[in-house]
């Protein structure tokens, strides 16, 4: 199952229990960063995820509570002798921004950096492997911003382990099983593939929404998704304050997710005046109140789906 770690769920203050935005999205072993706030080496350590790992980050937009570990990490990562090439997807102004600081602070880095120049107002496919195609879903902020759409590749179908054994048929043949072939035996006897396979786990699909304004816009591009995270930077009687800073409420991230029909909603990117346990339960509850299967995102939480 994929499974989402949120390694920072707080906005651009944060506060001692909500680091600044950054995740990791795991994928059949490949690991997805997506943002990266300050602390997010430590944030590492604490979730247990090797840098190694990590090949792609992908930046929603530049505002500093969500690329401001880069640098950090990009030399920490070159401390402990990195060798692959690291690709970061992100608005080309980073690569103009960012180049001088790596060339001065880690003359030597062990690694070359590859920058995928991404345009945050046009929904497309950036980023595909044998796994996953993530393309991007702009957003309504005060810079250029999009989150990130997540889809995983259908599976091969399972071996019907116990039909095939039943016919003897060679493991040597199960790659044209997988691949929809029927089999016949020696004697002519054909048996249909329907019966030698069992269809494999339907393919996941993540979305995540970074800072953003309420927009129905984004709905046709996460629609049915099976989690979205959606920032909550305010609990709905600040609507005024999140309208004037392009942000969204507790209620309209519900209404994003209930008009989607998403299977799950995370929320974050929480104000720093949500400090105590109470604060996010009750912020939890105005969300539940909309779409129930919804949670206030609590750092070096876990989510599999």
């Amino acid at each position: 199952m994929p499974e989402l770690t949120l390694l920072g769920t707080g906005s651009a203050l944060g506060n001692e229990h909500a680091f600044n935005s950054a995740q990791i999205l795991n994928i059949r072993e490949h690991f997805y960063m997506i943002d990266c706030g300050e602390g997010v080496q430590q944030r590492l350590l604490k979730a247990k995820i090797k840098t190694n790992r990590i090949n792609n980050i992908f930046i929603s937009h530049l505002h500093g509570d969500h690329c401001f570990g880069l640098l950090p990490f990009i030399s920490t990562m070159s401390m402990l002798n990195r060798r692959a090439p690291l690709t970061i997807h992100a608005h080309s102004d980073l690569g103009k921004i960012l180049t001088p600081q790596i060339n001065y602070f880690c003359p030597d880095l062990s690694f070359s950096i590859n920058f995928n120049h991404i345009n945050p107002r046009k929904n497309e496919i950036i980023f595909e492997d044998n796994h996953t195609i993530v393309s991007t879903i702009p957003l309504k902020h005060s810079i250029p911003t999009c989150g990130f759409l997540f889809e995983e590749k259908p599976r091969e179908p399972h071996i019907n382990k116990k039909v095939c054994d039943d016919w003897n048929i060679p493991l040597s043949y199960y790659p044209l099983i997988k691949e929809g072939h029927d089999y016949i035996d020696e004697e002519g006897k054909c048996v249909k593939n329907r019966l030698l396979i069992i269809d494999a786990e339907k393919p996941k699909k993540y979305a995540y929404c970074s800072d953003s304004a309420y927009s129905e816009k984004i709905i046709p591009l996460i629609q049915d998704v099976d989690l979205l995270y959606h920032e909550t930077t305010y609990e709905k009687s600040y609507i005024s304050r999140a309208k004037l800073f392009l942000h969204s409420t507790t209620e309209q991230a519900a209404l994003i997710a209930k008009k989607a029909n998403v299977k799950k909603l995370i929320a974050g990117h929480l104000s720093s005046r949500y400090k105590t346990k109470e604060d996010i339960l009750r912020l939890e509850k105005e969300i539940q109140t909309i779409f129930p299967n919804a949670q206030i995102g609590r750092d070096l939480q876990k989510i599999q789906f």
